[in-house]
């Protein structure tokens, strides 16, 4: 995908953002990125944007990345994110899933109303669940220290709840942090942006919901992931 390249106006109203382009003009793009976006959409920061051949698009152009102060790369579109995750788990990124041999996304699930990103199965193992969660927050550029999440979620929560469910009823639950930003190796939960999101995580970690965090390589020509980063429970 070819992405072109202008400078932070300002974002607003969730789905919007205002650019200005490398020629000059002043343009508003769709911005697929339904959260806080803390720290990734600051005025003057370098935008990436790809360009829509569908005419009936009200706003042809999709903001895909930011640069921020520090050179970071972060990737926008949370839509990858699923598919970035089940990119790792195909390279092999996420050793201890080995041996499922079906991959299933947004499945319904759960006691409220919920989909999970990714379900895998196997006749031989028990079936894993698999929620993804997108980690742009930096807290601390020298340390490479991110945080999740970037604002009180209550579906968060909500998820939490129900990934502790899945195994007391004898299922695998994952909670996968993917981060598309290029500054962020480890994850920690950000227990003073939502501190009921960081109680409900360690509930659901002593029940046994696994905690694994996933790092990207981004860059105008393509997000990949690439290695395999560290979750820090405080």
């Amino acid at each position: 995908m070819k992405l072109q390249k202008g400078t932070l106006i300002k974002r607003y109203k969730r789905f919007l953002a205002d650019v200005t382009t490398e020629s000059g003009d002043e343009i508003t793009i769709h911005c697929p990125n339904t959260g806080a976006m803390t720290g990734c959409a600051e005025p003057g920061f370098t935008v990436y944007y790809s360009t829509s051949d569908n005419k009936k698009r009200k706003y042809p152009n999709t903001f895909e990345l930011a640069q921020n102060q520090y050179g970071h790369y972060i990737g926008i579109n949370t839509v990858k994110a699923n598919e970035l995750a089940v990119n790792a788990f195909e390279a092999g990124l996420i050793p201890e899933l080995n041996g499922y041999n079906t991959v299933q996304r947004e499945v319904k699930y759960g006691e409220e109303n919920s989909r999970i990103d990714i379900k895998l199965s196997s006749p031989e193992l028990p079936d894993c669940f698999i929620e993804v969660k997108s980690a742009t927050l930096l807290l601390n550029a020298e340390t490479h220290l991110g945080a999740f999440p970037d604002a009180v979620t209550t579906r968060g929560q909500k998820h939490l709840r129900e990934l502790t469910r899945l195994v007391e009823e004898g299922s695998r639950a994952v909670l996968l942090f993917l981060v598309q930003h290029t500054g962020i190796k480890n994850v920690q939960v950000a227990d003073h942006i939502d501190p009921i999101y960081a109680k409900e995580l360690q509930k659901a970690i002593a029940q046994g919901v696994e905690i694994v965090v996933i790092c990207t390589h981004i860059d105008p020509q393509q997000i990949r992931v690439s290695e395999r980063g560290k979750f820090i429970n405080k």
